[in-house]
């Protein structure tokens, strides 16, 4: 509530109205589109952005840590794909767009421990991208799927993955300059501008100055 009252006083035009769903709950996830359908209609645009990373390395890692990182990344991901699509097709939707926030973790493994686990999800999310894309085209409709695959981006997630080391966290934002949550909104607007006939596979990004 607090956020759509913020875009209120921005400004902006449309109306951000929130639903609170914990995406590691299938039973939540299934509520929300319900909920969708049942206010307005259906979806035309799914944008899966929620994504987490924890510290647990491949090789002392915590299961409940991978699994919640599966969950989230990977099968929230995928249920909500599977519905959004559904909803477009029982309403005879042939122009809608799936996209998937990524990251640069799913084309390239970082050289950290802590990050191992984290960038097998995002390679999963790039297979699932382009197995959708496959997928959407043999069962003869225009909706697209594009993945758009950030570096660093200054948000919440350094903090929550490092949620025992803030400054660890901190200084991930501070030895360069990151992209902004506002770069990635860019991104999804250019990709969402695009002509019908155009297919963004991926769309990558970082800062200049990251080094991987």
């Amino acid at each position: 509530m607090k956020l759509a009252a913020e875009c209120q006083s921005a400004g902006y035009t449309g109306t951000l109205i929130p639903y609170k769903c914990d995406l590691s709950n299938e039973e939540e996830i299934l509520s929300m589109f319900s909920a969708i359908k049942t206010l307005h209609q259906g979806v035309d645009v799914c944008i899966n952005n929620a994504g987490l990373a924890r510290a647990e390395p491949l090789l002392s890692g915590r299961t409940s840590g991978w699994r919640n990182m599966i969950d989230v990344n990977v099968l929230a991901l995928s249920i909500c794909t599977r519905q959004a699509y559904q909803s477009m097709k029982e309403r005879h939707v042939d122009d809608g767009h799936i996209i998937n926030i990524n990251s640069m973790g799913g084309h390239k493994m970082v050289p950290s421990a802590d990050e191992h686990f984290y960038c097998a999800t995002k390679y999963a999310v790039t297979a699932l991208t382009e197995g959708l894309r496959q997928e959407l085209r043999e069962a003869g409709t225009h909706i697209r799927t594009t993945c758009i695959s950030p570096g660093i981006v200054e948000t919440e997630f350094a903090f929550r993955h490092h949620d025992s080391d803030p400054e660890k966290a901190a200084a991930t934002y501070e030895s360069i300059k990151c992209l902004k949550a506002e770069d990635i909104a860019n991104a999804v607007t250019y990709v969402l501008s695009t002509p019908s006939h155009v297919q963004i596979g991926d769309l990558q990004m970082r800062p200049v100055e990251q080094v991987s």
